[in-house]
């Protein structure tokens, strides 16, 4: 069975660990190994876990992304998730994790505006 979690360098130096399908208790330990073992190899200034392909996560998941987080910064390196589903987001943002993360507050895309009641 072929992994949904692979890593790259990007042309920018930083490294991309992108995640498809479910981060559970099944894969949470490789999604941890693959930041270590980027941060190991390349030291990169930031690395970036891709989240845009993620179906899922439980605590083991959210652990692995911790997990990750120390690996980067024990280098002094940025770590972040992005392309995080609303669902992801809202997991993340309900566990006090978006700030952690590098996801800061909800954005709303440009030239959308939210409805007020004025």
């Amino acid at each position: 069975m072929e992994s949904g979690i692979h890593r790259s360098l990007d042309t920018d130096g930083a490294a991309v660990v992108t995640v498809e399908g479910e981060i559970d208790f099944s894969n949470a330990d490789e999604l941890a190994g693959c930041v270590r073992d980027a941060v190991a190899e390349w030291s990169p200034p930031i690395v970036r876990v891709d989240l845009r392909s993620a179906t899922f996560i439980d605590s083991t998941g959210l652990g692995a992304l911790i997990e990750g987080y120390r690996a980067t910064t024990d280098i002094e390196s940025r770590f972040c998730v992005v392309n995080p589903s609303p669902a992801f987001r809202r997991v993340l943002d309900v566990t006090g994790l978006c700030d952690f993360f590098g996801l800061g507050e909800t954005v709303e895309p440009a030239g959308q505006t939210q409805a007020t009641g004025a």
